[in-house]
């Protein structure tokens, strides 16, 4: 496994959002730096540039110099506290940054060969996007310390004088590169959410992150366990059947196993109790 550091950049003035706090703005119950604080759960260490606020999990703060100072002065604040030889760099609006956009970008960078400094995420109209990448940090040190050489100052400079010095690849990604620097952009992404083909991993996702548990939920298995409680049972059953399911493999320790097994015995239940409903030739 491809070990990691992250710096997450979530700074800046938002004046398109007219001076929100962007990095707190909620899409799907969660907060935009909390999306993607998810997304790199995997790092090592995680820094975020910016002020402090509550996440949801343990991070390293740092703020850039000076305040406001830009995406190269945050990026020089977050990899002083980078230890790893590879660093994730996110910009904290991302909403649809996901764990597999993240392992494709570690990956192209692991096969991209010696010579490659980093991986960026093109958008659809073909754009890099340099704050959704992974790269190698020696680099990185390197070409911030020959610009701070050459103007003094990281302060107000744009991010392109650091990209273009680098060898970088490419990965095309359908929703990585998505960010919210407009109200509107805001309310894109939320009703994106809230379509019929993701709304349900979107909230299992929410439900996870605000109870802080980590657990592959098999969908499809425990919706078939309370439809069968429903329609066998009783509708009320559904609700308190699945959270029966989830306490009883609680009992035993958690995890994917102790949620199936207990989902199957419940299943094998349901099936008993709606058979004896059934008249004899039903039932025959």
């Amino acid at each position: 496994m491809t070990v990691y550091d992250a710096v997450v950049l979530a700074g800046g003035a938002a004046r398109r959002l007219g001076g929100a706090d962007k990095p707190a703005v909620r899409v799907g119950g969660r907060s935009l730096l909390d999306r993607v604080l998810g997304a790199c759960g995997g790092a090592a260490r995680t820094v975020v540039v910016g002020p402090r606020r509550p996440t949801v999990r343990p991070v390293i703060w740092a703020r850039e110099e000076p305040p406001g100072g830009g995406p190269l002065a945050g990026l020089a604040a977050g990899l002083r506290h980078v230890r790893a030889e590879r660093v994730l760099v996110l910009s904290a609006d991302l909403p649809f940054l996901g764990e597999d956009a993240v392992r494709a970008l570690l990956a192209g960078l692991e096969g991209a060969g010696a010579g490659a400094e980093g991986v960026v995420v093109v958008d659809g109209d073909g754009r890099e996007q340099p704050l959704v990448g992974a790269y190698r940090s020696e680099p990185l040190l390197r070409e911030l310390g020959l610009l701070v050489a050459e103007h003094g100052t990281l302060g107000g400079l744009p991010l392109r004088l650091l990209t273009t010095e680098l060898e970088l690849g490419r990965l095309h990604h359908p929703t990585a590169s998505f960010d919210c620097d407009t109200w509107e952009d805001i309310g894109t992404a939320r009703a994106r959410i809230r379509d019929d083909g993701s709304v349900l991993d979107e909230w299992i996702a929410a439900v996870k992150a605000e109870l802080g548990i980590e657990l592959d939920v098999d969908t499809v298995g425990l919706l078939d366990l309370a439809r069968d409680a429903a329609h066998g049972v009783a509708r009320p059953a559904a609700p308190l059947t699945t959270f029966l399911v989830g306490y009883a493999a609680a009992q035993r320790g958690g995890g994917p196993e102790a949620v199936a097994e207990a989902a199957r015995k419940a299943v094998a239940l349901a099936a008993r109790w709606a058979e004896e409903t059934r008249s004899p030739d039903e039932a025959s």
